[in-house]
């Protein structure tokens, strides 16, 4: 084990196998369908929020030049619409209206998803289909989009007080604390009196400029409380009216179907290449072997001299398809991965690759002995002997680096290697079932592999649990 100097406390390094990642171009919008279409609901559960008090103020001052345009259209525009819907022509006004909605909506939800740091949940439009008259009567009955038109009204008075008060906050809080700087040009006569003055009858120029620079610190103190709790409103009412609790069950329920879908083509893509392994190699290996020993038979009565090389012949046969046979096994979970863990299983794995590997766990506590769920572990090195046996086929590269991480509650596992690149995971291809292998377990995987390389494997794990053993 050697060590990358980083610090005080280096980082365990395990100097071990080869790695390249080739192929013809990579189509990064196929690898990812419906991965990254349930990562906002994902997002939406795990997120914490984390704001600031520069964000909530750019949030709420924000807030009402989005909600004076926004408030005008959809009252005018509902108006107009009503108005002349006897006359059909409030038909397509009022259609306009809603997309107009679905528009401001569209925006506040990612100005709420920026402030909070967390996804909103799912929302859902019914799709318009058809035309004519059809067309437009389906869209007007499309429940979403009138939620975003009642947002686009209610929302505005609570715009309307949440600037002014942020304004009054921020702008009276600073100036009170800087009046020392600027009282001076205020005009003095008997007839304007400070604050001071008028509260407790006191006449003094120090006491006027203490009383009003303590106001504004306190102003200034009270201003993210306050913000917080404007923003908390605000966002509250958006997560109310531009979003759907039915929305999320469906879009949890197709996430969770094309788990399974991608499960169901894993587990197919890897007996597929179990079945091809064994047909290319042991299968053929056990034929020749059955053949020798045949003519072995017939040889050992007549002339046992020239049975000798064929047994020899047989033994060597037997110990390659053993060989093979152990290969086999290892793609799909080795031993030491149930009995040793994560950690010592990649260990084997990079050893076995004829290009030099720096293996890196100690990010994810592999290194100390920690057992993840089995899901995961299984996953992860899936993912990693994956890669690596693609080396062996198409490599170039002269050093690759692995890298398990834990990242609050997802395992990262990172692939690095300079080969040639032009790597891709295109039906055909070694890396074509990680996408669904990951996927399976909600899992993401990403590929950046320009011709040339470097060629970088990315996947996200999410945590189902520790194991507890060590």
């Amino acid at each position: 084990m050697r060590h990358d100097r980083g610090g005080d406390n280096p980082t365990p390094v395990l100097p071990v196998g080869r790695m390249g990642l080739p192929g013809p171009a990579y189509d990064a919008e196929a690898m990812n369908t419906n991965i990254a279409a349930a990562a906002p609901v994902r997002a939406g559960r795990t997120a914490v929020a984390s704001r600031s008090w520069a964000g909530d103020l750019g949030y709420l001052l924000a807030g009402l030049p989005i909600g004076i345009p926004a408030f005008a259209v959809a009252v005018a525009g509902f108006a107009l619409g009503l108005g002349t819907l006897v006359i059909w022509i409030g038909l397509p006004v009022l259609v306009g209206v809603l997309a107009a909605a679905r528009a401001f909506a569209r925006l506040e939800r990612r100005r709420v998803e920026a402030v909070t740091g967390a996804a909103l949940p799912a929302h859902h439009y019914r799709p318009a289909s058809g035309s004519g008259i059809g067309r437009l009567g389906r869209a007007l009955r499309d429940p979403q989009s009138w939620r975003d038109l009642v947002h686009m009204v209610v929302a505005f008075p609570l715009r309307v007080v949440s600037f002014a008060v942020t304004v009054a906050l921020v702008v009276g809080g600073a100036g009170g604390l800087v009046y020392a700087l600027w009282e001076w040009a205020l005009p003095r006569s008997p007839d304007n009196h400070t604050l001071i003055e008028l509260a407790f009858g006191v006449h003094s120029r120090l006491a006027d400029i203490l009383s009003v620079t303590g106001i504004g610190a306190v102003l200034l103190l009270l201003s993210p409380v306050v913000m917080r709790g404007l923003t908390a409103l605000q966002t509250g009412l958006a997560r109310g009216l531009l979003t759907s609790r039915t929305a999320a069950l469906r879009a949890s329920a197709e996430v969770l179907a094309d788990q399974r879908r991608a499960a169901v083509q894993a587990e197919a893509q890897t007996l597929r290449r179990v079945e091809r392994d064994i047909h290319d190699g042991p299968q053929q290996r056990l034929v020749r072997l059955n053949m020798d020993l045949e003519a072995a038979a017939r040889r050992l009565d007549d002339d046992p001299e020239r049975a000798r090389p064929l047994v020899a012949e047989a033994l060597a046969q037997s110990r390659e398809a053993l060989t093979e046979l152990r290969a086999v096994s290892r793609g799909i979970a080795p031993p030491i991965l149930a009995d040793r863990g994560l950690g010592p299983a990649l260990a084997a794995a990079a050893a076995r690759c004829p290009v030099d590997v720096s293996l890196d766990i100690a990010g994810a506590g592999l290194d100390r002995g920690q057992r993840l769920a089995e899901a995961v572990e299984n996953t992860a090195y899936f993912v990693v002997a994956e890669a690596l046996t693609n080396v062996a086929k198409h490599s170039g590269a002269r050093q690759c680096t692995v890298t398990v991480a834990r990242d609050g509650e997802r395992v990262r596992v990172t692939v690095v290697d300079d080969g040639r690149g032009g790597a891709h995971v295109g039906k055909g291809h070694g890396l074509a079932g990680l996408t669904d292998r990951v996927a399976a377990v909600g899992g993401r995987l990403d590929l950046d592999s320009p011709v040339g390389g470097p060629t970088v494997l990315r996947a996200e794990i999410p945590l189902a649990g520790l194991d507890g053993r060590q």
